[in-house]
């Protein structure tokens, strides 16, 4: 096609522009031909779920005792093993003792002469007190007779009170449990030179037991459907027939930030034998129940690092890409706790090739309701 009076440029412009036109209307109209791309949907509906919430933990005492020697020294010998059961008053381990039994001997002959002294000042002031009745002596005599009764008596009091201070210091090197339970740990061997206080042995006490679980932070928050005795069950990791009722007595308030849990202790209404101490068991409690939305797991999508899914308007049939709050996962499902109205249509298939704002023929899909 020829056409005069035009200059080359724009005869070149105007056939590139009728090329471009040429080849668009093919591509429109096999387009209006296809129509709207069809895609699964489900109808959202709203349900109640109680989730069970499942932890593994270890059973404990509820209290424990760590053990140490009052005084220093060098640990001579040990009675227990860990694993022990102990009664209260055994003695567990004990310490090298000759300084403190050298002391003792010291202070019992200091003792005996103390004594010793107070018979004949005690002898001495009755004789004067007699002879002073009778005008056979002196005040002054009978002045420092009573005198010398009276320091004997003092020096007595002093001896015995040095005599149960080496005493008490000799008792102090043996180590004796507070009360019956089993040895869980060893902290000192014999030979070794331990500081006063230092833990050689830690006692589990017999009594109560508790089973205690490092909990996930986002489970705290929630509450037990049963808020009464016995809420939660514990159930033995090696025996599942073996099992006990408990409810929360301790809710530790840091967060352990390397794991993202809180230590969470659970105290058993009765134990039964066969769960033992530092037994590993499973602790299950069901939460309260909360509304939700559950979907197939095809219907997941992102918006960046945020969960969503296409809605699709029921009037304009376009699909917007919609933010939601995961609930929790499972098998082929994602359970939605917010997000989501009910009614609303959600694409369940075919959400890859959407764009938004683009309309679609939603066809209904496996599960829709």
């Amino acid at each position: 096609m020829v056409i005069h009076g035009v200059p080359p440029a724009a005869r070149r412009a105007s056939v590139l522009a009728f090329a471009l036109i040429a080849a668009a209307a093919p591509l429109a109209a096999q387009e209006g031909a296809l129509g709207p791309r069809a895609v699964e949907t489900v109808e959202a509906a709203r349900s109640e779920q109680a989730p069970v919430v499942a932890l593994t933990g270890e059973l404990a005492a509820r209290v424990q005792s760590d053990l140490g020697f009052r005084i220093q020294g060098r640990i001579a010998e040990r009675s227990v093993e860990v694993g022990d059961r102990v009664v209260a008053g055994q003695v567990l381990a004990r310490l090298e003792n000759s300084q403190q039994l050298a002391e003792v001997a010291s202070q019992q002959a200091g003792l005996a002469a103390a004594e010793a002294t107070l018979k004949n000042a005690s002898a001495t002031f009755d004789r004067q007190k007699a002879l002073l009745a009778q005008g056979f002596t002196t005040q002054s005599s009978f002045d420092g007779a009573r005198q010398a009764y009276e320091s004997a008596r003092s020096s007595l009091s002093g001896a015995k009170a040095a005599l149960q201070t080496a005493e008490d210091a000799l008792s102090f090197t043996d180590l004796k449990a507070d009360a019956d339970g089993i040895v869980t740990a060893r902290g000192a061997e014999v030979g070794q030179v331990v500081a006063v206080a230092q833990s050689v042995f830690t006692v589990a006490q017999d009594g109560p037991r508790d089973a205690i679980f490092d909990v996930p932070e986002s489970v705290i928050a929630q509450s037990p459907q049963d808020k009464g005795a016995g809420d939660i069950e514990i159930v033995l990791v090696s025996d599942r027939s073996v099992t006990a009722r408990g409810r929360v007595r301790e809710i530790s308030p840091a967060i352990d930030l390397a794991k993202g849990t809180v230590r969470v202790k659970v105290s058993l209404e009765a134990t039964p034998p066969a769960m033992r101490l530092g037994a590993p068991v499973i602790g299950r409690a069901r939460m309260m129940p909360r509304p939700v939305v559950v979907l197939p797991w095809q219907a997941f999508f992102s918006r960046g690092t945020t969960p969503a899914v296409w809605v699709v308007d029921r009037a304009t049939r376009a699909v917007s890409l919609r933010p939601i709050q995961v609930d929790s996962y499972r098998t082929g499902e994602i359970v939605v706790g917010g997000g989501i109205e009910p009614g609303e249509l959600v694409v369940s298939a075919g959400a890859q090739f959407l764009r938004q704002g683009e309309v679609v023929a939603p066809v209904a899909g496996r599960g829709s309701r």
